[in-house]
């Protein structure tokens, strides 16, 4: 047989050839914009300070609070809640999608079992085809593969598992708002009972100074304006006593609500203790190690790896596709024929389909797989600067509140040592007892001062160790050329 091609034969090549490279080349001038942020670009030394020894928070972060109560609730809302419920659901449907585009790359082998008939009629065609009925009983295998030359079935499946990747993250940080906002919801509780007790407090101290005017003004040495002022005053503590226990029942519903619940389950809401905040402090790597540890960053990570595994498909699709089918069967006209060797059907062979006009569909679709690659990195950028913001704001809210804190302890010291003083004199008769109750009032007021500034700060830390992470250890994609190998059948769910 001659090597050399005849001009017959060469001239199916040459066009195949040609419509191949003008197909490969109507890619050009379409690629992503964005650039993928690098974390350690973002300066905030001076921002966060001097570098601690500080460390990443643990997973169960809440318990430095330093109530049993609250690691309950919050044990109990990550037991199942709607909220949690919903995020599960969310993976699974993602990594049955991820499974669906990689079933999508396999071949398929399927059994079949029909039978057909016709007749024609003589008015179509003369016997012996026309006026006879003819019927076929077929039995099969039929199989079917699309070789991923290109590699774009391949990238399909791997963006479908990084959306999964993604949902899983989206889970666990689901999670950790959920065990924030609960401990956040239950620092208002505390914060509401201190309130109610210190204005049921201010309520007896403004009952006693009515008390005390009414029998001065029996006795003819004040007049009415002083028992006019006192019952301002009972009225006014009476007022943030109900607005104190408003706010106890809006909490309670609200952490009901938090757990799953109803709202008679924040009725067995206990008094919470005085909780602790913990001294601030932020590891040295931040912000460069926020990448493994908060869910959100590395959720945004994974969609960035799944959209750029989305422009390598897209790619893929300008090239020629080659399609194998194969059926192989019995077939005939009388079941008692159906099983003898005449009645071997066989039927296969390659289909190769390469675009050639469609429209613009190819490029645009490249384009919109580039925009989505766009819109995943920006996002991500986004989720990186916010979430360092978020590490400083909490940080530096925590030490200015310190300082408030320290401020207004040190004016409750002086307004202790006055009401101190003047419950002396009353005591020693060189003053009255109005002028103890009076002296009372600012101190109460600092009272009423520290107990919100020490649950913003209790608050404080808790948005500090959401803002680094809660403890998670989520790992994002190493590299953006890394291939992700991870069998879909064996992706988790949280």
């Amino acid at each position: 047989m001659s090597l050399l091609l005849s001009r017959r034969q060469r001239a199916p090549l040459a066009l195949a050839l040609t419509l191949l490279v003008a197909a490969c080349a109507s890619t050009r001038g379409l690629e992503p914009q964005a650039q993928l942020l690098d974390a350690d670009s973002l300066a905030a030394s001076r921002s966060l300070g001097a570098a601690s020894d500080a460390g990443f928070p643990q997973r169960d972060w809440w318990k430095s609070l330093g109530d049993a109560r609250l690691d309950a609730l919050i044990e109990e809302a990550l037991a199942g809640t709607p909220s949690l419920d919903a995020a599960d659901a969310r993976v699974r449907q993602a990594i049955a999608q991820a499974g669906l585009a990689d079933a999508a790359r396999k071949p398929t082998l399927g059994a079949t079992a029909q039978y057909s008939g016709v007749q024609i009629p003589e008015t179509v065609a003369r016997p012996p085809l026309g006026g006879d009925y003819l019927g076929v009983t077929l039995l099969g295998l039929q199989f079917n593969y699309s070789p991923d030359l290109w590699g774009g079935d391949r990238a399909r499946a791997q963006a479908a598992l990084g959306q999964a990747r993604a949902a899983e993250v989206d889970a666990q940080a689901a999670r950790l708002m959920l065990s924030s906002n609960i401990a956040r919801a239950y620092v208002a509780l505390a914060q509401a009972y201190q309130s109610a007790d210190i204005a049921h407090a201010d309520a007896q101290r403004a009952a006693q100074l009515l008390d005390l005017g009414r029998q001065r003004v029996s006795a003819g040495i004040d007049n009415q304006l002083q028992i006019r002022n006192a019952e301002t005053a009972v009225a006014t503590a009476q007022l943030q006593e109900q607005a104190a226990q408003q706010q106890i029942d809006a909490t309670r519903n609200a952490i009901a609500a938090l757990l799953g619940k109803g709202p008679d389950r924040g009725l067995n809401i206990d008094k919470p203790l005085l909780l602790s905040a913990p001294a601030p402090g932020i590891p040295a790597v931040v912000p460069s190690d926020l990448l493994g540890h908060r869910p959100d960053v590395v959720a945004a990570r994974w969609r960035v790896e799944s959209a750029r595994q989305g422009i390598k498909a897209s790619k893929a699709d300008f090239y020629p596709s080659v399609n194998l089918t194969a059926l192989v069967g019995l077939a005939a006209g009388n079941l008692s024929e159906l099983f003898s060797s005449d009645a071997l059907l066989a039927v296969g062979g390659p289909a190769i389909s390469l675009p050639i006009f469609d429209g613009g569909r190819l490029r645009n679709n490249l384009a919109k797989s580039d925009a989505d690659y766009d819109l995943a990195v920006a996002g991500y950028n986004q989720s990186l600067v916010g979430a360092l913001r978020e590490v400083t704001d909490a940080l530096q809210a925590a030490r200015s509140l310190d300082a408030q804190i320290a401020s207004a302890v040190r004016a409750r010291e002086s307004a202790l040592a006055a009401w101190q003083i003047a419950t002396e004199r009353y005591k020693a008769g060189l003053g009255t007892q109005i002028d103890v109750l009076t002296v009372q009032r600012p101190l109460l007021q600092l009272d009423q001062q520290l107990a919100a500034l020490r649950a913003q700060r209790v608050s404080a830390s808790i948005d500090l160790d959401r803002a680094l992470g809660g403890g998670l250890d989520v790992a994002p994609p190493q590299s953006a050329d890394q291939q992700v190998t991870n069998d879909i059948t064996r992706a988790p769910t949280p």
